[in-house]
């Protein structure tokens, strides 16, 4: 399906980046601290002893409720009262953001650095952040109490407010990058969201890291892509405020809340992804985090091709539950993500970083290497399933 602009240029120059990276956490026992356990004491208390830098404003966004005060933040969901106020914060675990970089391997090194600060620091208070997909032994994140008016009316103003509950169960990095050369130009931008969301289904599974839910093998290797991509974006385009946005249910637009953002194309559709060998969940001595930085240079390459056709304003739920369920085994998602990896590839052609990076992935391809795999042998070696500290408990006891 084709429901982009067609003719529109396609990006140029050089690209900036900034990544958001959500990482759930491990108590010392080896159990998932979640929604359920999880408190925002505890969670704050770590943030606390973290480093502040006011500069970081220019490139962050704080937000309404003013959690987000540092690179590292409380990841979860806001319950308001009926004026807006904040009355309670369940967290799910914590991100990272960066500030914008101009390279790929500044913003890698800027990340890999704030996530050994904060697993240095989470030790201290018997956490330990990990990259997993999906919640391994739940399925739901229910409102309660149910949701009162204002909350109401916040969900029915904006698909991604009343999908908003969805990402409690899974984990996974924003990707994000601008054009300085290309501006602002919304035709541009949203063109640029609508490739990426066409092409989602193929470039999520070299992340594919969540491989469990309720307790078990899900089946294939990501319970997060089938259960979150399609009610919830796989690409956002930032507009100057005032420009009118895409009607489209997910959003495909939005506006920016910050000067920097504005020109941003942020893909949210991989699963979670290791900056450090610490954070990956299945064996942490194999763990290669360049696989990071190469779905970055993947992005640019996509996003500088000008031979993709397709485009789409919303996700194919079909086709990532597709990809999801079966990765790389099925013929058709095989050769979608080849076809976009030559691209970017092409598009990239003589800058020696980029190519580097895009190898690993062709590399990984070729054996089928995803975190789920890994994840899937180290469980079928007698490793467990990372989240549950004792593999022989039935899952209905959790």
């Amino acid at each position: 399906m084709h429901d982009g602009l067609p003719g529109v240029d396609r990006m140029r120059g050089a690209a900036r980046y900034g990544i958001e990276h959500e990482l759930a956490l491990l108590r010392a026992d080896g159990s998932l601290a979640d929604f359920t356990s999880l408190t925002h004491a505890e969670v704050a208390a770590v943030i606390e002893e973290l480093p502040g830098d006011p500069a970081d404003h220019a490139d962050l966004r704080v937000g309404d409720a003013g959690i987000r005060q540092k690179r590292w933040y409380a990841e979860g969901y806001e319950r308001l009262d009926e004026h807006g106020g904040l009355v309670r914060f369940d967290p799910k675990g914590i991100e990272i953001r960066t500030r914008v970089h101009d390279d790929v391997d500044a913003v890698a090194a800027a990340l890999a650095r704030d996530a050994r600060e904060l697993g240095t620091v989470a030790a201290r208070h018997g956490l330990h952040p990990v990259a997993i997909g999906f919640h391994p032994y739940r399925s739901a994140y229910r409102l309660d109490p149910p949701p009162n008016a204002y909350e109401r009316a916040l969900m029915a103003g904006s698909p991604e407010e009343r999908t908003a509950h969805l990402h409690m169960l899974t984990w996974g990095p924003d990707m994000n990058l601008s054009f300085p050369e290309c501006g602002a130009d919304p035709g541009l931008l949203v063109d640029a969201a609508a490739k990426l969301t066409a092409y989602s289904p193929f470039l999520v599974p070299w992340s594919f890291s969540a491989p469990f839910r309720d307790g078990r093998v899900w089946g294939g290797p990501s319970a997060r892509t089938s259960w979150r991509t399609g009610p919830r974006p796989a690409a956002l385009a930032y507009l100057e405020p005032g420009t009118p946005l895409v009607p489209s249910d997910p959003g495909l637009t939005r506006h920016a809340g910050i000067p920097v953002e504005v020109g941003r194309i942020e893909f949210k559709a991989f699963d979670a992804v290791p900056a450090l060998a610490e954070e990956d969940p299945g064996d942490p001595e194999g763990a290669d985090p360049g696989l990071l930085p190469a779905l970055l240079s993947l992005l640019t390459g996509v996003l500088l091709d000008d031979t993709l056709p397709e485009r789409r304003h919303v996700p194919d739920a079909a086709a990532h539950r597709r990809s999801a369920a079966h990765g790389w085994s099925d013929p058709a998602v095989r050769a979608g993500s080849l076809a976009v990896l030559d691209a970017a590839a092409a598009a990239l052609r003589g800058d020696p970083a980029h190519t580097a990076r895009l190898d690993l992935l062709r590399e990984r391809l070729g054996r089928d290497h995803t975190p789920a795999a890994r994840m899937l042998a180290r469980y079928r070696a007698g490793g467990g399933i990372p989240g549950i500290p004792d593999p022989a408990r039935p899952a209905a006891q959790l």
